[in-house]
């Protein structure tokens, strides 16, 4: 099968066009080409499909470890490169139809490439039913207490469910609990990822522990989830683009002050392609 290597802020993908060729999804294929060993090596896998319910192209994502991820930012960013350096879509506003809905993603290009993707990711989902947490209400820097550990946090969902917490709780604790705080279904139904933030100097700093996709180098629903737990903490502003640092590289996240939208900018590179079984 043709394949693209991707990655937006070292969050890396596979992706594979279903627009020129009929495809269905193929999770066992998905497993194995994500595998760093035995694979090409991967975050995940983008499919690229005709456009549905009035959206120019659909994107669909296989987590490395088979699950199907509702939403991807860093994702979608490469996505949206693809097809439009691919003549997919004619025009640099576009809209993709993904898990969550339709989503608006804007192209900017260098050279006649496109280099950076900013995506209106919607409105933040707040209500701690709906991320889904066990809560009733807003879970905004409320207290919480896992494996002996006492910290504040936050639950957002940007299509996907997100743990976040700004406590500086130690990096023995972030390594341990990250994988047990993903999995701890008594409070998470469908599982969560989990954001460690600091803010200094008006930045967001976040390491990631992602649902299906263990430590990754980037997330990019995760930094709008984070920007938008801590613009409501009152660590951030609201209206204006902060900067957001993963492991691998920056985005500039805007929360918009009546919640109506999270913008989101940052790269998306091509790395290779080739063909596998």
């Amino acid at each position: 099968m043709k394949f693209w290597k991707y990655q937006g802020c070292g969050n890396d993908f596979v992706l594979v066009d279903g627009i020129s060729e009929e495809l269905e999804i193929d999770v066992p294929w998905c497993v194995k080409v994500c595998d760093r060993h035995f694979g090409v090596g991967a975050d995940g896998v983008l499919y690229l499909f005709p456009g549905e319910e009035g959206c120019d192209v659909t994107m669909r994502i296989i987590n490395a470890d088979g699950s199907e991820a509702e939403m991807c930012g860093n994702g979608i960013r490469c996505l949206a490169k693809h097809a439009s350096d691919f003549g997919f879509v004619k025009k640099d506003e576009f809209s993709i139809l993904t898990g969550r809905g339709k989503l608006i993603a804007t192209v900017f290009k260098t050279d006649g490439k496109v280099s950076t993707v900013r995506i209106d990711m919607g409105a933040p989902i707040l209500e701690g039913r709906e991320v889904p947490v066990n809560f009733d209400g807003r879970f905004i820097n409320q207290p919480f207490e896992i494996e002996g550990v006492k910290f504040r946090a936050n639950a957002v969902s940007m299509g996907n469910p997100h743990f976040i917490t700004f406590d500086d709780i130690g990096e023995d604790n972030v390594r341990r609990l990250g994988p047990i705080l993903e999995s701890y279904r008594e409070f998470f139904p469908r599982k969560t990822n989990v954001e460690f933030c600091s803010v200094k100097d008006g930045k967001i700093y976040v390491t990631v522990y992602e649902r299906g996709a263990a430590w990754t180098l980037a997330c990019g629903t995760g930094a709008c989830a984070s920007t938008t737990a801590a613009a409501l903490n009152g660590l951030v502003p609201f209206d204006t683009p902060v900067d957001v640092h993963l492991p691998g590289g920056w985005l500039k996240i805007t929360v918009d002050k009546d919640l109506g939208y999270v913008l989101m900018e940052g790269p998306a590179e091509f790395v290779f392609e080739g063909n596998t079984n």
